[in-house]
C-alpha cells in the first residue's frame, strides 16, 4: 500500500469517518470526527481509504489545516472559522522564565493562540454533545455547562490575543 498523505480520507471499523493529519515514521495521526486524534499504525489494513491523497515531503501547516477544514465541513456540517488574532501580536513571541534559573522557554505567539483557539472550539463542540445528548438528564446537562461556563471564565486572561471581541471567551459573570 501507497502511503498516505495529509487530508486523506479514512473509514475506520471502530473510530469511523477521519482524516489523516500528521505522518509519523511508523503511524499516521488521524483526526476522527467524532472521537479525537488518535495515533493508527501505517500497516494498518482494516479500514477503507475513501480518499487517498499522495504524500508529499512537505506540507505547510496551512494547508494540512485547511484540507481539515474542508473535509470536516463536507462531513459533519462543522463550521471551522477562522479566528483573527490582534495585529500587535504578529510574529510576536512568548517567553517562559522559570523562578529556578533554568532556561526559559521560547514559543510564538501565533502558536499559543492556534493551541487557544483549537480549546475553544473543543469547548464548544463539548457543549454540543452535552446539549444533544440523549442519555443525560436535563440537570446533568445543566451541571456539566456549568464546568464549561467556568472553564470558560478561566480562559478570558487570553482575550487580550483576539482581535475582535466577538470572539472572546465569556465566563459567568459576563453572561446574560
Amino acid at each position: 500500500m501507497d502511503i498516505l498523505g495529509i487530508g486523506s480520507r479514512v473509514k475506520h471499523p471502530a473510530y469511523n469517518d477521519g482524516v489523516v493529519i500528521r505522518i509519523h515514521v511508523a503511524a499516521y495521526e488521524v483526526c476522527f470526527t467524532q472521537f479525537g486524534i488518535k495515533m493508527v499504525p501505517k500497516d494498518y489494513t482494516n479500514w477503507q481509504i475513501v480518499e487517498a491523497i499522495p504524500a508529499e515531503e512537505t506540507v505547510s501547516f496551512t494547508e494540512a489545516e485547511q484540507g481539515l477544514a474542508r473535509i470536516l465541513r463536507a462531513w459533519a456540517g462543522i463550521s471551522l472559522e477562522t479566528v483573527p488574532m490582534g495585529d500587535r501580536w504578529n510574529k510576536g513571541t512568548l517567553v517562559m522564565k522559570p523562578n529556578d534559573g533554568t532556561q526559559s522557554k521560547e514559543v510564538p505567539i501565533e502558536t499559543f493562540f492556534h493551541k487557544i483557539v483549537m480549546m475553544r472550539d473543543r469547548l464548544r463542540v463539548l457543549e454540543q454533545q452535552i446539549n444533544g445528548h440523549k442519555v443525560l438528564t436535563d440537570e446533568d446537562k445543566v451541571n456539566l455547562q456549568q464546568y464549561i461556563t467556568r472553564c470558560y471564565g478561566s480562559m478570558t486572561t487570553f482575550n487580550v490575543l483576539f482581535r475582535n471581541r466577538e470572539d472572546y471567551f465569556v465566563g459567568e459573570s459576563s453572561k446574560d
